[in-house]
């Protein structure tokens, strides 16, 4: 088949299903006109598929697919569309099973590949899409960019910038002023909007990557014609406000004519991130109501959350007319850091007059907990995850963890190891913390204790003399945030000496550099020691630091004080 056939049969389903939709109003009146069709052609089923999956019905056009002998290009595409809709083991092994059947010359058509690629992606299963992109000999942009967010939703961000390295330049800034349209998925195929589409997702890569240099050596490189879109300017004051640039991300939003709902939210966001929760509610107060929604509202009060502003979130909660799960999980998360645990309980509880438990409601109260050091209240809320919700393992292996942490840092070690040889019998893993940061432009990943490095000698060797000269000015270690035995070999200081942010820290001082800014990215929540350490870091060094934990940013200040005020 030419490619030019292919067209033909792409625009013959789509104005098919236009029509069918025009005309009957409904999938329901189309599907009766379908079975009393006594001679159905490829074009009608494909009609009825793409219906069913523009009307989240993607179950029911993998059963209609299932009835054709032998599916064209255009079919084998919507059902991949189908299994990336629904996304489960069952359409992941029907994807294998398809992608290995279909003849070779379907591999040739880059909406199906592309399609494919994104199907891998949604269903969990990266290797495979990443070994189709490595294969194919003709790439395209939507096949970069589906690879490059799939990429990042599976946190392996530094692989999606590095894919964005691989695009060749004349791909990516090659003229096009086409006005066609593909038919199949109803977007432009002009370059400006693939150049959009690419930029958006290397832009969502580096706000979850979280360091400013790396973050600015890219933009520098966009093209003015794409930094004038909307949806990148959106996007920018989102990544500003994940990398810890505030001022840059309000220039952006001050500079935007028009702004959206997007563009205010995602301002609203960068100061609460950055502990500036008065900034966030004095412009939440000045967003346009009918920009605001629930996305707005866990944005604002997640800024609360983190400045301590309890009764502002308070207010602001108890005027919202319909809550979601997540308006009321980030509500518990403000009045459980605070130690507001009977309200936090009370707000569980009339979340549950309404609707079903949901499991996500307990994790802030269980956090808040442990901030506290609170075992019974710990304990209790664990027993009642694991009564409530005892099928979901992995959310239950993180709350575990959590009540082992807390009877650690109450002094239960043994407890604490009872819980955690528990989770070990049961196939329960850790997440692994992971401390990232650049240094001259590469960038360093770092593991508690870690030895991998060349210079790991250097590194360890500097960590011994942050440490001598912090305790010279005053620092004890916190045992508290020691949550395992201690080993004859080791020490309280060893210990935490250890952790990965301050071995990222000592890597910016080997060798006699003299760093004036270290920023560094942590996927799990920094510890009360490292907090404090850090504060008297960049006050002898005399050097600024910010750390994006799990939860917020930390701006650390050579006056050894730190943008959250230690509330967090």
């Amino acid at each position: 088949m030419t490619s030019q056939e292919i067209q033909n049969r792409f625009i013959t389903i789509i104005s098919c299903s236009r029509l069918i939709k025009v005309q009957c109003g409904d999938v329901t009146r189309a599907q009766l006109l379908f079975d009393k069709s006594t001679k159905k052609t490829l074009v009608m089923y494909g009609a009825m598929m793409k219906g069913y999956i523009k009307n989240n019905s993607a179950t029911n056009a993998i059963d209609l697919f299932k009835e054709v002998k032998n599916p064209n290009e255009v079919m084998v595409n919507l059902v991949f569309n189908a299994c990336a809709q629904l996304a489960t083991e069952y359409e992941l092994n029907l994807l294998k099973s398809i992608s290995s059947v279909i003849s070779s010359s379907f591999y040739s058509n880059h909406y199906v590949l592309t399609s494919l690629i994104d199907a891998f992606i949604k269903c969990g299963d990266v290797k495979s899409a990443k070994s189709l992109f490595d294969k194919s000999t003709r790439k395209t942009l939507p096949m970069y960019g589906a690879l490059m967010a799939g990429l990042t939703i599976n946190d392996q961000e530094e692989q999606a910038i590095a894919i964005f390295n691989e695009i060749p330049l004349n791909e990516l800034h090659r003229e096009n002023h086409s006005e066609k349209k593909n038919l199949l998925f109803e977007k432009k195929t002009d370059c400006l909007e693939a150049n959009v589409t690419i930029y958006l997702c290397l832009i969502k890569a580096l706000a979850k990557l979280g360091i400013f240099e790396q973050a600015q050596s890219f933009v520098q490189q966009i093209p003015s014609s794409v930094l004038a879109d909307q949806r990148i300017r959106n996007a920018l004051i989102h990544m500003w406000g994940k990398v810890g640039s505030v001022d840059e991300a309000r220039r952006i939003f001050e500079n935007i004519s028009q702004l959206d709902h997007i563009g205010w939210t995602a301002m609203i966001n960068s100061y609460g991130l950055n502990g500036m929760g008065v900034e966030a509610v004095k412009l939440f107060h000045q967003m346009p109501k009918e920009f605001i929604n629930d996305l707005t509202y866990v944005c604002v009060l997640n800024a609360c959350s983190h400045s301590g502003l309890v009764d502002v979130a308070r207010s602001i909660f108890n005027n919202i007319q319909k809550k979601t799960e997540i308006i009321y999980t980030t509500m518990i998360d403000c009045l459980s850091r605070r130690a507001a645990f009977e309200e936090a309980q009370q707000i569980i509880e009339q979340f549950e007059r309404d609707q079903a438990p949901a499991l996500t409601i307990y994790m802030p109260l269980l956090s808040g907990a442990r901030n506290q050091k609170n075992t019974k209240l710990s304990q209790e809320v664990v027993d009642r995850m694991q009564k409530l919700f005892p099928n979901m393992k992995s959310s239950l292996v993180a709350a575990s963890i959590l009540l082992a942490n807390v009877y650690a840092s109450s002094g239960d070690i043994e407890k604490a190891t009872d819980i955690k040889i528990e989770l070990h019998k049961s196939g329960g893993k850790k997440q692994i913390g992971v401390t990232v940061t650049d240094i001259d432009g590469k960038l360093w990943k770092f593991r508690a204790h870690d030895r991998s490095h060349a210079e790991s000698a250097e590194i360890h060797e500097q960590a011994d003399r942050m440490s001598k000269r912090i305790i010279e000015h005053g620092h004890k270690y916190d045992a508290s945030w020691i949550v395992r035995p201690v080993q004859p070999d080791e020490t309280i200081e060893t210990l935490l000496c250890g952790h990965s942010e301050r071995l990222a820290m000592a890597a910016h001082f080997i060798r006699n550099r003299k760093p004036k800014r270290i920023q560094m990215t942590k996927n799990l929540r920094m510890c009360g020691d490292c907090h404090e350490v850090t504060k008297l870091v960049a006050l002898i060094y005399q050097c600024e630091i910010v750390v994006r934990d799990a939860n917020r940013i930390h701006h650390f200040n050579m006056n050894g004080q730190c943008s959250c005020q230690d509330y967090f």
